[in-house]
């Protein structure tokens, strides 16, 4: 490829000359934005175990009351991005937030779309625009941008949630923030149930909710169902994964990053053909050996890593005999609408 004239080589004076009137000269960068072949990727393969984060987590319990925290969020940050940038990938925000028995997090509503994967505990929920919408291992609850939402707690032990936000992208376009809010009063329980099964909708006379997000809780029970089926039913299929979507148009369940559940059979390994978006992987029972870009990362419960982009990434179930339940996150959805998505073959990748 041809070599581009450095900054350097312009004299002095034509640089200030631009400087002057907020002007740059495209050429000596052209390659750091435009470079060849493939992007540069600045998210680097980053795993967070959770037994070593959780006595942090309850210690911030201890250090922070609610009324100081809001939300008592210890951010799994990629080294890659700089921790203080608090991404896990480009477009991707990983958090783990715990809530106290009796706590109570204030209402509010911002911009980014963000969602819950329930970590651990019994007896707190959160209110979506009054929907209360209670919290049990492995159920995925959305609260979508401009959406208001509160969490509460009425149990006996602590609950702590992985939260996955756009926010990266949103806070890149100038368009990140937060209105806060009073009680909700609870208006419905979630309407999770009308949607339990592929292809059946509610009747007589279904007519669409006309709400942008009709289903807000996805049960942990149901999903797991699902791929249990899957992989008894079809033995053949490569990979046993069902994907979180909008029950009344199949689209996905949000506009910017995808979701969905892989179930590894025992002692399975699948292997994910390198595509252009960053994934990230949370462990929700069994054990996974994530392999990509030269690391293995053994994923135990609770456990998250995150992959770059353009990386060939291999799932090993760890156990002979139980399955291996995981659930994935990446911005799939928002790199289509872009045009820029792709999947590469092992030939075409570099």
């Amino acid at each position: 490829m041809q070599e581009l004239g450095r900054l350097e080589d312009l004299p002095e004076d034509y640089r200030a000359a631009l400087t002057a009137q907020n002007l740059v000269p495209l050429w000596p960068s052209l390659r750091a934005v435009l470079p060849p072949g493939k992007p540069t990727i600045k998210t680097r393969p980053t795993v967070w175990p959770y037994q070593p984060m959780r006595p942090l987590l309850m210690k911030s319990g201890e250090l922070t009351p609610m009324e100081k925290a809001e939300r008592r969020v210890l951010v799994m940050a990629n080294p890659g991005h700089s921790l203080e940038k608090m991404q896990a990938s480009s477009t991707i925000y990983l958090g783990m937030q715990l809530l106290l028995p009796g706590e109570w997090a204030p209402a509010h509503r911002h911009t980014p779309n963000a969602v819950r994967m329930i970590v651990e505990g019994e007896g707190a929920y959160t209110t979506i625009d009054g929907e209360k919408c209670p919290m049990h291992r492995g159920d995925l609850i959305l609260t979508p941008t401009g959406m208001w939402h509160e969490h509460g707690h009425d149990g006996k032990a602590p609950v702590v949630w992985l939260d996955v936000l756009d926010l990266p992208i949103v806070y890149y376009c100038e368009a990140s923030y937060v209105t806060e809010g009073k009680a909700q009063t609870v208006d419905a329980e979630a309407i999770d149930r009308a949607y339990q099964r592929g292809g059946v909708v509610p009747a007589p006379m279904f007519q669409r909710s006309g709400k942008t997000f009709p289903m807000l809780r996805y049960p942990w029970a149901d999903v797991r169902k699902a791929l249990e089926a899957i992989a008894t039913t079809q033995p053949e299929v490569e990979a046993v994964q069902v994907a979180y979507v909008n029950p009344e148009n199949g689209h996905d369940c949000q506009r910017i990053l995808g979701y969905s559940a892989l179930m590894l059979r025992p002692g399975e390994t699948v292997k994910f053909p390198a595509r252009s978006t960053a994934m990230v992987f949370h462990q929700v029972e069994g054990g996974t050996e994530v392999a990509a870009a030269g690391h293995q990362f053994r994923l135990a419960d609770a456990d998250t890593c995150c992959i770059p982009g353009y990386e060939r990434i291999n799932l090993k179930n760890l156990s002979a005999d139980t399955p291996s339940f995981v659930f994935t996150a990446d911005d799939a959805p928002l790199q289509k609408k872009l045009g820029v998505y792709e999947v590469r073959s092992r030939e075409n990748t570099p």
